[in-house]
This record gives C-alpha cells, sequence and structure tokens, in this order.
C-alpha cells in the first residue's frame, strides 16, 4: 500500500495555491492557502511546505502560513530541500540558505551565494554522498559544482550545447541524468566529468522531468514538454517503453516511488496520474488518476438537487462533479476511448466528441434511460448521455438528416421522454429518448423555407405539461407551438436579435438576452412582456431563474453578477469580479452559485449570503447604482486575515500590554474558534439552570439517615442531624471566634475562584483560570458567581474598592481577553449569559462597569461577524477544488 503524500500544483492563472494528496487512493488531504502570485517553485518536509511566488516565499504548516522569507528582488524559480535547510534561487543568480527550525526566529537566510553574471539557473540537484555540496544547471547549457558551506565554486562543466532543463541524481554514485532543451538526456559521471550514454527523444521538445527507479530495475523516466513519457533502460542502455498519450500538455514532474515499481506524473494539463510496472513486458500501465478541465468550462448546471455539477468545456470533456465529497467526481465516458486511440495511434483529444456549447438533463427519467442531451461546436447531430452509469448513450440525434446543420439549442420535456433539437438553419424537431427516433418537426409554413425560423434557433424550451413549446430565433422573433400538434398557435417579435432564452417552467415565464443588453421577460401564455431589465454594459453571457422563480440572475463580461427580484422588479444586489463570468447555475436549494470565468479551468461556488446571515443586504443594492467589487471565491489566507485584524478595530488591543492577544492570533487557524470540547450537558446546563431546579426540585422532604457508618465519629444533636467530629487539624485551623467580634468584621479569606481570576489577570494568563472553571459543575460555578453579588451599595465613594466589584471587573476584562482570542467559545458564551444575568443590574448602574461591557459587546459582535464571513466563505470554498484542479 502506498501511503506517501504527493505535492502538485497548477500553472493556471489564479489558482496560486498547493495541494496535499494521499497518494493511496489520490485523496485530497490539505489544500495550502491561496498565495498573493502565481507559485513557481515547492519544496516540503514534513509538515512544513516552502512555496516560492514572485519574489517571496510562504512557509506553510500543514494548511497555514507560518511565515514569509522576503530577501529576494527578483523571482525565485528554484526551491530545493538539503538537510535542515532550504535553497531558493532567484532569476538573477541569487542563491539564499534559509534554516527552517524554529521558523519565526528564523526570518532571515543564513547565507548568501552570488552565481556567476553569465550563468542562468534554470535547475538544482545534490549529489548523494556529496558533503555540502549542490550542482546547478543554467541555461546556458553549463553545468556548475558549488559548495554552499564555504560559498566557493569547485568546479564547472562545459555542458552541451543546449539549455538545461532539468537534472536528477541516480541512485548510481557520481553518476547524474542531465535534461537537455534540445531533447537529448546525458548519463553523466561528475566525478571524473565522462559521458556514460545519451538518450534522444523522439519527439521535439526540451526535457523537463527525470526520476530513476529505486525498486530494483534500472528505469529511467523522461518527460517532455509534448506530454510524452518515456521509460529507459539502463542496462541495455536503449528505450524500453513509450507512454505516448501520457499527458495532453507538458510534463511537470516526474517520481519514482522508493523501492516501489510505481511512478508519479503531474502536467500542466491539470492532471496527476500514477502508473505501475507490473506487466510482462515491463511496460508500465495506468493505475489510478485525477484530473479536472484541462480547458475553460463553457456550460455548467446542478444536478440531483444541487449535490453534483454537470460540466462541458474546450476540453471536449463532459464532466460530473460532486459538491459533496470530491472522490465522486468524474468524467463521463465516451466509448474507450484511450483503447481506440492507442489503436488507431492518435490523440486521445481527436476521438473525443467536439466542445459542448449546450446541454438539458431530466433527473426525473435517470434509471430509466439517458436522461442528458448535449450539443456540440460545429456539429450536426446530438448526443445523448446516461448519467447513471457515467456513459455516452446508444442514440445520436440527427435532426433534418437532408439539410444537415450544427444543433444550437437543445431541451428535455418535463417528462422526460422528449428531447427538442434547434439548428442554425432554422430546423426544430423532437425526439424519443428511449428510442432516438424522431416524433415529428415543428414547421411555420408562413416561413420562405418552410422551416420553424427564417435563421438560427437559439432556444428552446418546453412547459411543465407538454402542452407548449417555446422557441426564439436569432433575428428576435419568439414562437409558440403547439406541443403535440407541432401547429404554431403565436408569435411576437422582440425588435433586434436574440442571443440566448431561458424559461422557468412552473411560472411560465420566458427571459430573453438581446443584443440591446436589455433582459425581458415575457408571460407566454398572455403572448405581452412583463419585465424589462437594464444595467449591463457589455455583453451578457448567462442567465438562470431561481427555483421558485423570484429572482433572474444574470453575468456579463463587464464582470458583473446582476440579482434581479422578478415580483418587486428591480436589482436587488450586484457584485463585480476581477474575471468575467461565462456561465453560471443557481443549485435548486437557492444556497450555492456556481459559475465560470474567462480562461479559468475551475467551477467556483458562491454563498447565498441571504441564507445564512440575519441581516438583508437587498436595500442597500435595491438602486442598481451600488456595485461590490470581490475578488474570486479562495481559500482563507492568512495574510488576507491579518489585514483585515490590522484594518478592524478590536477595543483595548492596540496597547502592548494586550500583544499576547494577537501572539495567539498566529498560533490559530485564521479567523476559527476553538471549542472547549466540553460535554453539551455541561454549558447548556448553565444556560438553563433555573429549569433544571424547578424540575430538580424535591417532591419529598429528605429523610434522616438511620446511622452514621461506624467508621466514622459523631456526636449528638439537638435537631436528631448527625454531626461528625472535627479533626485535630480541622480545630487547629478554626478561627478565633473573640478576635473577630473585637475586630467587628468578618475577614473571609478569598476563594480559589477570586483567587485564580487575580492571579491570571496580573500575569494576563487566564488558561488556569479557565481550566478552573471548566472544571467546576454548572451548580458550583453559579454559586461562585452569586457570591459576588452586590446586595447593599450605600456608600458610592468605598463602592469601586470593594472586592465583589474589582472580581466582576476582572471577569469582564477575563471575558474580553478570552473571546478574541477565540477561545473556549461555546462555553465562554454561557458563562456570560450566566454572569449577564446575575450581575446585569450591577453593570447597568455604574459608568466604569458599563464601559467595559460594551467593549465586550464590540469584541463579541466583531469576532461574530467574522466567524459568519468564514462560514459563507467555507461553504463556497474557494475555487471549486474538484473542478479547478482535480
Amino acid at each position: 500500500m502506498i501511503n506517501y503524500c504527493f505535492y502538485f500544483f497548477s500553472f493556471q492563472h489564479f489558482l496560486n495555491l498547493f495541494f496535499t494528496i494521499l497518494c493511496a487512493k489520490l485523496n485530497l488531504v490539505l489544500v495550502g492557502p491561496q498565495l498573493p502570485k502565481k507559485i513557481r517553485a515547492l519544496a516540503s518536509y514534513r509538515d512544513f511546505t516552502f512555496a516560492a511566488y514572485g519574489n517571496d516565499i510562504a512557509v506553510v504548516k500543514r494548511a497555514h502560513q507560518v511565515a514569509t522569507w522576503s530577501r529576494h528582488n527578483t523571482k525565485v524559480n528554484i526551491l530545493f530541500l538539503f538537510g535542515e535547510h532550504i535553497l531558493s534561487v532567484d532569476i538573477d543568480g541569487n542563491m539564499f540558505i534559509w534554516a527552517f527550525k524554529e521558523i519565526e526566529q528564523n526570518l532571515s537566510p543564513i547565507a548568501h551565494i552570488k552565481l556567476d553574471d553569465k550563468f542562468t539557473p534554470s535547475c538544482l540537484m545534490h549529489p548523494d554522498t556529496y558533503l555540502n555540496k549542490v550542482i546547478l544547471g543554467s541555461q546556458e547549457g553549463s553545468l556548475q559544482l558549488w559548495n554552499i558551506s564555504t560559498k566557493k565554486k569547485l568546479f564547472e562543466f562545459k555542458g552541451w550545447e543546449s539549455s538545461i532543463s532539468s537534472c536528477v541524481s541516480s541512485p548510481a554514485l557520481d553518476v547524474v541524468a542531465i535534461g537537455c532543451a534540445d531533447g537529448k538526456i546525458h548519463i553523466h559521471n561528475i566525478r571524473y566529468d565522462e559521458e556514460l550514454v545519451t538518450f534522444t527523444h523522439s519527439t521535439r521538445g526540451a526535457v523537463t522531468a527525470l526520476s530513476f527507479s529505486t525498486d530494483g530495475q534500472p528505469f529511467l523516466a523522461s518527460g517532455g514538454s509534448s506530454g510524452v513519457i518515456s521509460i529507459w533502460n539502463l542496462e541495455k542502455r536503449r528505450l524500453q517503453s513509450v507512454i505516448r498519450e501520457a499527458h495532453d500538455s507538458s510534463i511537470i514532474s516526474l517520481h519514482f516511488f522508493a523501492n516501489e515499481p510505481v511512478l508519479m506524473s503531474s502536467s500542466a494539463d491539470n492532471s496527476i496520474k500514477m502508473w505501475i510496472f507490473d506487466t510482462s513486458d515491463g511496460d508500465p500501465r495506468l493505475l489510478r488518476f485525477r484530473s479536472g478541465h484541462s480547458a475553460p468550462p463553457l456550460c455548467i448546471s446542478f444536478y440531483a438537487n444541487g449535490r453534483h455539477i454537470l460540466s462541458a468545456g474546450q476540453d471536449r470533456a463532459f464532466r460530473l462533479f460532486s459538491v459533496i465529497q470530491d472522490q465522486q467526481s468524474r468524467e463521463l465516458s465516451q466509448r474507450h476511448i484511450s483503447k481506440r486511440a492507442k489503436k488507431l495511434k492518435l490523440k486521445e483529444e481527436e476521438l473525443k466528441l467536439k466542445p459542448v456549447i449546450a446541454f438539458d438533463c431530466a433527473e426525473i427519467r435517470e434509471r430509466d434511460w439517458c436522461n442528458v442531451v448535449t450539443c456540440h461546436m460545429d456539429t450536426a447531430q446530438a448526443y445523448v448521455w446516461r448519467l447513471q452509469n457515467f456513459v455516452l448513450g446508444e442514440h445520436i440525434l440527427r435532426p433534418c438528416p437532408e439539410n444537415p446543420t450544427p444543433v444550437k439549442a437543445c431541451n428535455i420535456s418535463a417528462c422526460g421522454n422528449f428531447a427538442v433539437l434547434g439548428t442554425a438553419g432554422g430546423w426544430i424537431e423532437r425526439f424519443n429518448l428511449q428510442s432516438g427516433i424522431s416524433r415529428g418537426s415543428y414547421l411555420d409554413r408562413s416561413e420562405t423555407r418552410s422551416y420553424a425560423h427564417n435563421g438560427e434557433v437559439v432556444g428552446v424550451a418546453c412547459d411543465s405539461t407538454n402542452t407548449l413549446l417555446i422557441s426564439a430565433g436569432y433575428h428576435g422573433d419568439i414562437k409558440v407551438w403547439d406541443f403535440k400538434g407541432r401547429e404554431l398557435k403565436s408569435k411576437w417579435d422582440v425588435g433586434c436579435s436574440l442571443v440566448k432564452i431561458v424559461h422557468h417552467r412552473i411560472n411560465g415565464l420566458l427571459a430573453t438576452v438581446a443584443d440591446d443588453l436589455v433582459i425581458r421577460l415575457f408571460d407566454v401564455v398572455a403572448l405581452r412582456m412583463v419585465r424589462k431589465f437594464e444595467g449591463h454594459t457589455d455583453r451578457i453571457t448567462d442567465l438562470c431563474f431561481s427555483e421558485d422563480g423570484k429572482w433572474l440572475l444574470s453575468s456579463s463580461m463587464d464582470g458583473s453578477l446582476r440579482v434581479w427580484d422578478v415580483i418587486l422588479a428591480r436589482q436587488i444586489d450586484a457584485v463585480h469580479v476581477d474575471v468575467s463570468i461565462t456561465a453560471l447555475s443557481l443549485s435548486p436549494n437557492m444556497d450555492v452559485l456556481a459559475t465560470t470565468h474567462v480562461d479559468q479551468n475551475g467551477v467556483y461556488l458562491w454563498v447565498n449570503k441571504c441564507m445564512f446571515s440575519g441581516a438583508s443586504n437587498i436595500n442597500s443594492y435595491a438602486s442598481g447604482k451600488e456595485i461590490v467589487s470581490v475578488k474570486l471565491p479562495s481559500i482563507s489566507s492568512v495574510e488576507g486575515s491579518e489585514e483585515r485584524y490590522s484594518n478592524e478595530t478590536v477595543p483595548d488591543h492596540t496597547e502592548s500590554k494586550d500583544a499576547s492577544v494577537f501572539s495567539s492570533f498566529n498560533q490559530q487557524i485564521p479567523d476559527l474558534v476553538t471549542l472547549s470540547l466540553l460535554p453539551k450537558s455541561q454549558w447548556q446546563g448553565l444556560i438553563n439552570l433555573d429549569i433544571i431546579k424547578v424540575r430538580n426540585k424535591p417532591i419529598e422532604p429528605p429523610k434522616k439517615p438511620e446511622k452514621a457508618p461506624f467508621f466514622l465519629p459523631s456526636v449528638p444533636s439537638l435537631s436528631g442531624e448527625i454531626l461528625f467530629k472535627p479533626s485535630e487539624a480541622t480545630k487547629e485551623k478554626d478561627i478565633n471566634i473573640d478576635e473577630v467580634e473585637n475586630k467587628g468584621k468578618f475577614d473571609m479569606s478569598a476563594s480559589q475562584f477570586v483567587q485564580l481570576l487575580q492571579s491570571s489577570a496580573e500575569f494576563k494568563n487566564f488558561s488556569a483560570f479557565t481550566d478552573y472553571i471548566k472544571s467546576l459543575s454548572p451548580s458550583t460555578l453559579d454559586m461562585e458567581l452569586r457570591m459576588l453579588q452586590i446586595i447593599d451599595d450605600d456608600d458610592q465613594q468605598e463602592f469601586e474598592k470593594r472586592p465583589e466589584f474589582i472580581s466582576i471587573e476582572l471577569l469582564l476584562d477575563y471575558f474580553i481577553h478570552e473571546i478574541s482570542c477565540r477561545n473556549n467559545f461555546e462555553f465562554l458564551q454561557a458563562v456570560i449569559r450566566l454572569f449577564l444575568k446575575i450581575h446585569g443590574e450591577t453593570i447597568r448602574c455604574h459608568t466604569k462597569l458599563q464601559e467595559k461591557s460594551r467593549k465586550l459587546l464590540e469584541v463579541q459582535c466583531t469576532i461574530w461577524e467574522r466567524m459568519d464571513k468564514l462560514f459563507q466563505s467555507t461553504r463556497c470554498m474557494v475555487t471549486f477544488l474538484s473542478s479547478s484542479q482535480f
């Protein structure tokens, strides 16, 4: 069983994060924070990951950034783990050495090496058994051996008159493999500076990755910029096998697992693959893989009540992504593409269907027959898919075979039995999905060619009862047909060219998008326009109704996403994103919105804030003038959280005395709270203590015990109750009553509760006090708080000097501190509620306590707002991970 973790990152823009994957099943384990710039290099050691972005290096412990190394003045291209140090090299030839032990104290490099001026580093490696020595390859084609301890260059290899793109050390001592831009691989003995063997790739392009096998087989794997993986036999000095269709783009990295016949590869085509050498001829076979869209998606739609997302992109793949569990995501099969491509010696992409431009699905018939129909770019037929088996269906729908034109629009009836197709030639035809047989076409006899429309059909839609069929033509004509009889019932003209239509089956409204950037809503039964929405300033890319039909969402190339209230006929929300939206879909539960963006391979998820927050923002956006600018959804970044803390004001935390609060922030997950892990009954008992006391009130008076156990000494009493003899030690500690009477008052010593509170406040560390009150029962904690009640407050001058008043003030300070640190959150909420219930009147009557209570309220509101925002961003999670990277 392989349990190693493999790090993979994408070179796509705006996906500046890395993933940790468990290789046993290629399960996603951790996702690193999103960094401000594209990741250019990675290195890892146990829980630490080092990511180079721009001129900086992020130090990430598991999934949270703990430090940033900033010393380079130019882009960092290389990171290399070297013992207990990290070597970083930038494009100007500056190499810094960093120590990652005690990272928080060591934020500066321990050494710096300046490489030669005419030496542009391209790769870095450490030859085994070479103490403190590394080899750097250059774009000029030469190699240099450096001692990083003495900071001296020991030797320079002349090279092979070609840029060096990769290098790796072999299991044999003194032997390394160097990959060049001309496609050659040189196996070189660096001790004697001798060439052992040279291999040449049959395909053009640079050698981008190399890896030696360590399981006893003399194999060297090499990957090129064409996506081909070659396996070389070092003993026979010849090519062993070639994986021609390993990837669709350049190979980023190759890695043989230690003492395992397994090779891992990653590529810029947004995929990682695992190959195993277990065949009789020694050739590798694909063991498992994870992949996502290698090109931007064009169409998306929620499916299975919002649990899945169907997406189709320019990479000719049709995919099903799971919103709940990433392992359920998959690509729908297109009938043995791999086998056919291998047999015909073609690329898999050449055999796949052309990119999907439109599709529709019906969940009601998933178990019966094909329930998805797709239209493809420049294709005169439509294809059906069986989602139950995740495969391409057996039928191909060919409308108007006498004069075939590309299919542009499709729709499945509400019953799931029929699919209606519209073509670029104006033809509309209905098919039976179960048999794939045509059930007639819709013809307008008034048209010159006896077609449905005199021009391209931009959209078709069926109503919920299979009574009406609505179609729209490019020239602006909308027609309503009798679904069964296929006769034209009515038509009207919009007045300008139509681009897209969306029909809502429940309310019968038809939304249209025209070239004049105006969204019009029509009632297809009353045959009149009922709404008109204006606001977009560039081409409208997509529309979608909410499940209840009350909202209409639209996106545009101007970067805006607008939400229109159909009933109120006004805009209720608008956001502007930095990358324009190309397609969108709102989940049936209306809690999540999925979007795709220009030149982005991912599907992004947005949370519906109205469903998770108490306050509504409808009024602030009702005018349509205010548009909120937001960035694409991303995983929480430490830098972002620190910036928010710096911009927000937290009372009484700007002074140095509360610096420990902010230090605790850095030790926690940004914006999250820590729970007490106490039993639910313990902190809920504090809230409902009065109810519990009433419920547990004894029905009968307590019975007197018959007799005390013989081993406990007792004394007789007048009441008949058993009184136990005090011990000698207790007698010695008894208070002299006469002395108390002489003093005039009883000087009671402070309880452990008050002592711990005072000592914790003195040292600004409340952990001991928190542990103590967590160990108390609800009734005991209630008693301790009630012991601080102030009953008589006649003397106002001496009131603030009373120990009870000081303890109440310290408790308020304690609550402010702990809420700011976000520790034991649910337990503290219960304690604060009980505290305010007991001492609320005292706080109300004194100004000093009122000020501290206001600070507590402000801190509480600030932390809660951050939690609310984090919950929303976590609900939509970043770029939808399954889609964006796998």
